[in-house]
């Protein structure tokens, strides 16, 4: 069972290296490209383990409804959105506006393998 795990997680984070500065995708989106919309909770818990937020910047993921993570692992929701707004995200009570700076299409691109 550990290898399949092992295996999600770097998927994952591998995703999160062509999420660009200044946008933001949610965890069912990476779910969907990676070729499995089901799995968004899979893929919050691969983000929990990851141990290097820059190269693999989860802080760029946030939910469908574009609200930040009270979970996020490198600090809480408040560090999540000073990250973001360091990018030029605009966080406004704690959500970002998915129209304005959620990636398009991207969840529909070509996965590296389906899970």
């Amino acid at each position: 069972m550990e290898a399949p795990i092992a295996a999600l997680t770097a998927q994952v984070l591998q995703c999160l290296t062509s999420i660009p500065k200044g946008k933001v995708t949610t965890y069912g989106a990476i779910a969907a490209r990676l070729g499995n919309p089901h799995l968004a909770r899979a893929v919050g818990n691969a983000l929990h383990k990851n141990t290097d937020s820059r190269a693999y910047p989860c802080h760029r993921v946030v939910r469908a409804d574009g609200r930040l993570s009270e979970a996020y692992a490198f600090g809480g929701l408040d560090a999540q959105a000073e990250r973001l707004r360091a990018e030029g995200v605009e966080v406004a009570d704690g959500r970002v506006d998915l129209t304005k700076y959620g990636l398009r299409g991207w969840e529909s691109s070509p996965s590296r393998e389906n899970l």
